[in-house]
């Protein structure tokens, strides 16, 4: 029997079990899946952790989710086409849930398809190794309850660890002796940590304007962005401003490019992430940038100096979970030999016809096109449900012009899905005045 190692449980290793089981459950003879998964449950990033630093066993925390975190984009952009929300929920819900109600969703679908079995917890991969001869990868697992390291072999590997838990972390002058909290966005778990506090945030994307958002809504007596290329350019409340990019702290004097100056209580890093692969040799390991069409992956999920190896969830991202979805349907596919892979010229020339187009791209209503044209394109390849892509693009259109409207109300707005056609409710509450994150008061009526 083939068999197939899937490393992560959150939303992109999730994505790859269901597609196996959904081929099972059609009639399908499957290989023997086992997924590994580093936390004692799975959800990848959505399953919160008070930690930070460090684990109950000593080790890196992955977990970069923080408390009073909401979808930062509409939940109709990333529904699944197989499980809608109205099915987990058995009604519709507003557009922006906060983590846990995302997490319940998630969850639901694998604990329907009944997949538990299939992954180990607690247990990291620390090592793959490929046998050219042989055509097998070795595997060294940790069981880190029992602290036993065991070698298992494995067809192919499918990597889906995500790349949003190793903190890039840079370093500015005088920071050593700040007088205030210095700390990453991977750390970031309470804003009312800052309450009353002036913050200062390094970084422009989406976490930059997320956790200063937060910050700002949970009572911080100022938020300033920092930002090193252009400002995200929002109309931000009197208290919250944008500022060209640090350059030293003196005691708690931030001195910024313009010359200006601000007295802060704290550093946020918002500087983004590294694809950090520790368990993987050079010859197996993904090495790119964060970027819509990610190096060395043909169609974005086959590593192409090993045809055996697959990548999942590694792209800048706009879509999300059913982008996930579409890929593993499609790695699937090639796994149990429904789709042949083209010669090395063939993917070359399709990677670099894709790079070409992306290197072109000037704004984010470009990118979200182009990236739902990719997912566009795995979709016609593989039996997982079609759904709107265009719609879906529009929907992030609105999305787009809802936050340049008003950054801190977007959140406000309803969207109609793209799988049942149901148009989501109004919360019941704003988001500035809804201060209870928890799934209880989100759903109350």
């Amino acid at each position: 029997m083939i068999r197939v190692a899937v490393i992560g449980a959150g939303p992109s290793g999730l994505a790859q079990l269901r597609a196996f089981q959904s081929a099972a459950r059609k009639g399908a003879e499957i290989p023997k899946v086992v997924c590994f998964e580093k936390q004692s449950d799975w959800g990848g990033l959505w399953n919160y952790t008070w930690r930070t630093g460090l684990d109950e066993y000593g080790e890196p925390v992955h977990g970069s989710m923080y408390r009073y975190l909401w979808s930062n984009g509409p939940k109709e952009c990333l529904e699944f086409a197989d499980y809608s929300f109205e099915e987990h929920f058995g009604k519709p819900i507003a557009s922006y849930p906060p983590r846990a109600v995302l997490w319940d969703y998630i969850k639901g679908r694998v604990e329907k398809a009944k997949v538990r079995d299939w992954v180990r917890f607690n247990t990291p991969v620390r090592m793959v190794r490929y046998d050219e001869t042989a055509k097998t990868f070795t595997v060294t697992a940790h069981d880190r309850v029992n602290d036993r390291m065991y070698d298992e072999v494995f067809d192919y590997v499918v990597v889906a660890s995500g790349h949003f838990s190793t903190p890039n972390v840079p370093r500015f002058e005088g920071v050593e002796s700040f007088n205030g909290r210095v700390l990453h966005a991977h750390d970031f778990r309470d804003a009312l940590e800052f309450k009353d506090k002036n913050v200062l945030i390094v970084g422009r994307s989406y976490s930059a304007e997320d956790i200063g958002s937060q910050c700002w809504k949970y009572g911080a007596k100022s938020v300033t962005a920092s930002y090193r290329s252009k400002p995200m350019g929002f109309k931000w409340p009197e208290n919250f401003e944008e500022r060209p990019l640090l350059e030293k702290l003196v005691n708690k004097t931030a001195h910024f490019r313009d010359g200006s100056t601000k007295e802060v209580d704290a550093l946020i890093l918002c500087t983004g992430y590294q694809h950090h692969f520790p368990f993987l040799p050079d010859d197996l390991r993904l090495k790119t940038a964060n970027r819509l069409w990610t190096d060395d992956l043909y169609k974005g999920v086959v590593f192409e100096p090993n045809n055996r190896l697959f990548y999942i969830g590694m792209q800048d991202q706009f879509y999300t979970f059913n982008m996930f979805d579409a890929q593993a349907w499609w790695a699937r596919d090639v796994i149990m030999g429904r789709i042949a892979l083209p010669t090395a010229d063939e993917m070359k020339t399709h990677f670099d016809a894709w790079r070409a187009r992306e290197e072109q791209l000037e704004d984010a209503e470009q990118m979200i096109w182009f990236q739902g044209d990719y997912v566009q394109e795995l979709l016609t390849e593989t039996d997982y449900p079609s759904f709107d892509i265009e719609g879906t693009n529009r929907t992030f259109m609105d999305w787009e012009h809802h936050k340049a409207e008003n950054v801190m109300g977007f959140r406000d707005n309803s969207h109609r899905s793209l799988m049942t056609g149901t148009m989501s409710p109004v919360h019941h509450s704003k988001w500035v005045d809804a201060m209870d994150d928890s799934m209880e008061s989100y759903l109350r009526s």
